[in-house]
């Protein structure tokens, strides 16, 4: 007899009677759509880890797409890729289904590459930061208060992004083809 069986027939009563009320209690686990998925890893660490990963996978990816891709040297901008100042965001797939990308300020850079990872999918827009700042749709203040308007996130569901943001990118295809353009200022 395995270590897992019950021998005792009334022990084995008992537990036909819990599995039976079970259903009443415990509600059957979600489907963790991350399980599988080769970015799953990056799910688990603390938010300031992801952010960085965010930017190597970024910088990464530019690099060996044959971009220029070197850090700014200061805190204003996370790199100079094809000498252009980016500030990279990064968000993975919500449980809502949205990305939230957030911690974007008016520093010193001219565009903003967000980058989102779903389980089995990616997206990347280069946005132009004065765009952002004007606060279209789906840019709102991060923080409320006086004090918390210098800080703003971009929210939106990738399975229905927000019109303007299409010039932009949406696929890694697309964003590589933005990103092409970006020139130094």
């Amino acid at each position: 007899m395995s270590s897992r069986e019950i021998a005792d027939p009334e022990v084995r009563l008992l537990a036909s009677i819990a599995a039976a009320l079970k259903g009443d209690y415990v509600k059957p686990e979600k489907e963790d759509p991350w399980t599988s998925s080769p970015f799953a890893w990056i799910k688990g660490l603390p938010s300031r880890q992801r952010g960085k990963i965010g930017e190597q996978l970024v910088a990464g990816w530019c690099a060996a797409k044959g971009f220029d891709v070197t850090h700014t040297g200061d805190s204003q901008a996370d790199r100079l890729i094809q000498g252009c100042r980016v500030e990279i965001k990064f968000s993975t797939l919500w449980e809502s289904g949205v990305y939230k990308f957030q911690q974007i300020r008016h520093q010193a850079y001219s565009h903003i590459v967000c980058l989102g990872l779903s389980p089995f999918d990616a997206h990347c827009w280069a946005i132009p930061k004065d765009l952002l700042l004007k606060m279209p749709k789906g840019v709102t203040h991060q923080h409320g208060g006086r004090a918390g308007t210098d800080t703003y996130w971009l929210s939106f569901k990738p399975s229905a992004p927000l019109e303007w943001l299409s010039q932009y990118g949406g696929t890694l295809s697309r964003a590589f083809e933005v990103i092409k353009r970006l020139q130094a200022k």
